[in-house]
């Protein structure tokens, strides 16, 4: 596609539901947009005190800015009644639109596109489902289903033009690690010391793993970003409050608790821990650019929904590996997403992890064989009838 094309406007639209995961996916993907293809974004955010979080530079208590050349708005009816809808209108993840701005993008001219963006699914349906038009029942508007997902006929991941260029940079030069240590007050690894991320919903089973990791013969040093799983570690481990700044030794095993920090911040620990535990969407994506190992928490759903598509991404992540590579992963993320089992599968992983890490520096690879969610969507929103 390239710049050649005079830039569309787009209204992004995102409801900060629950943890940051939808609006951490929009706005990563808004600045793409804006970055890598020149598109003119407004982006609607219904909660700019959970975003700010994710953003720093955000004020939420303004609720019209620019933020790194992108227009953020409060989402509100108000200042919803007050705008022209841009040429592609984009709800994310199923997000409501109010009716007055849908008979606003109804009596536009050309009717915008309009583009429900999905969650992301490894599972097979997710095929035939990626561009599916469903019309208005009332209006003459068109809503098309874009699914983000891991083969040819999905729309492709978010990763950005740069991101490999990054991690290889990164983790071939250890001055740059060392630097970001320093910034977060980790000190130098001493030799053979396991760095291991935690970020992860509520988890049983994260007393277990602890124990065996200060019980073993390894240093440990883990590294945990503030938020829910600190309440499981004061429960099955250390029996008390934890805050960002506070540090456990305990035998081969030390804890860190880390500051909530942006997503470059976070991608930097990514990309300097031997081992991540991610969750959700947002850092499920980017555990994967960094190109090492990792364990996914996945969102639970009510009736065990997330178990097929649990299944469905480590099967596809798995498929070229030897056999006992791939049976120690899929036991180590059965064995975190059930909340019990997890010592026995963290040494049957452990055996594995050279090979796991030589996996994982090729996957971004063939992750974005077919090329990057937002090049597609230029692609998908361009040629629409």
């Amino acid at each position: 596609m390239g710049h050649h094309s005079a830039p569309l406007s787009w209204d992004m639209f995102c409801n900060v539901i629950d943890n940051y995961g939808d609006i951490g996916v929009t706005w990563r993907l808004a600045r793409q947009l804006h970055q890598e293809h020149d598109q003119q974004i407004r982006l609607w955010v219904d909660d700019l005190v959970s975003f700010a979080r994710l953003c720093p530079a955000l004020d939420p208590t303004l609720s019209q800015q620019w933020v790194e050349g992108i227009e953020v708005r409060r989402w509100d009816a108000l200042f919803l009644e007050q705008v022209t809808p841009g040429d592609v209108v984009m709800d994310a993840f199923g997000c409501t639109l109010p009716e007055s701005f849908l008979t606003a993008m109804a009596s536009r001219e050309p009717t915008p596109v309009w583009i429900n963006l999905e969650y992301l699914s490894a599972e097979d349906w997710v095929e035939c489902c990626h561009g599916m038009v469903s019309p208005h029942p009332t209006l003459p508007l068109k809503r098309y289903f874009y699914f983000p997902g891991f083969s040819a006929k999905t729309g492709g991941v978010i990763a950005e033009r740069t991101v490999a260029h990054a991690v290889r940079d990164w983790q071939q030069n250890p001055a740059l690690e060392q630097a970001y240590w320093n910034s977060i007050g980790v000190p130098p690894r001493v030799d053979s010391e396991l760095r291991v991320s935690l970020f992860s919903y509520e988890n049983p089973a994260v007393g277990e793993l602890l124990h065996l990791w200060s019980s073993g013969s390894r240093p440990v040093r883990c590294l945990v970003p503030e938020g829910r799983i600190l309440l499981d570690i004061t429960a099955g481990y250390w029996k008390r409050p934890l805050a960002a700044g506070d540090l456990i030794k305990q035998g081969a095993l030390t804890i860190q608790v880390l500051p909530f920090s942006d997503q470059p911040g976070y991608d930097h620990l990514l990309w300097s821990c031997d081992v991540n535990f991610v969750r959700g969407e947002d850092s499920f994506m980017r555990a994967q650019l960094a190109e090492k190992p990792f364990v996914w928490h996945i969102y639970p759903q009510q009736d065990a929904a997330h178990w097929v598509k649990l299944d469905a991404f480590w099967q596809r992540y798995t498929q070229t590996l030897p056999e006992s590579a791939r049976l120690a992963m899929l036991a180590l993320n059965h064995a975190w997403n059930h909340g019990q089992g997890i010592a026995a599968a963290w040494r049957q992983f452990e055996q594995e992890q050279a090979v796991l890490q030589t996996h994982a520096a090729h996957w971004p690879e063939t992750l974005l064989a077919h090329g990057d969610l937002s090049s597609q969507l230029m692609t998908f929103v361009r040629t629409r009838p």
